[in-house]
């Protein structure tokens, strides 16, 4: 029987790292990957804006983000997302901006949890046509509101790190 932790928002990283080895002793899974792409441009007054998207079974508002694909980097593959997702192209970062745990719900009920790695996109075209167009909500926040609208309390303190984000370019 596996056990699952759930993710602690304000825990620091050691305590995390305590947890999720913890959690792997007793029996867990470990952690699958997926990455996201943060898309990003700014305004005519150059403030700064982030584009979600709804999800297409929940109707939550979530990155646009997938499993890694054979042959592509983590980059790469969080760039293609955002193409197939949201019509969007740009500039991908190499690095990613940090990282968030979720609760996948796979097609047998179980749960199965993810991290996350989040990679910034300068936004710099955005398609009239792509592949999963009229199946996702599509809407660009301030970054503060985006991160009261997304579910993940670790993709909330990506998306509220005022810091962080001001050094896109």
């Amino acid at each position: 029987m596996a056990l699952a932790f759930p993710t602690v928002p304000k825990a620091s990283t050691r305590v995390s790292r305590v947890l999720e080895t913890l959690r792997l002793w007793l029996g867990g899974k470990p952690e699958a990957v997926q990455v996201a792409a943060l898309p990003w441009r700014r305004d005519a007054e150059g403030r700064l804006l982030v584009l979600l998207a709804t999800s297409r079974d929940t109707g939550r508002w979530v990155l646009p983000k997938g499993w890694p694909q054979k042959g592509r980097s983590l980059s790469e593959t969080a760039a293609v997302e955002a193409w197939e997702e949201a019509g969007l192209s740009g500039r991908i970062g190499s690095d990613p901006l940090g990282s968030y745990f979720y609760r996948k719900l796979l097609d047998n009920g179980l749960r199965r949890r993810v991290r996350v790695q989040v990679f910034p996109l300068a936004v710099a075209d955005e398609a009239q046509d792509w592949p999963e167009k009229g199946q996702r909500e599509l809407r660009w926040f301030p970054p503060h509101e985006a991160a009261r609208n997304v579910h993940e309390p670790e993709l909330a303190r990506i998306l509220g790190n005022a810091r962080l984000l001001e050094e896109l370019r």
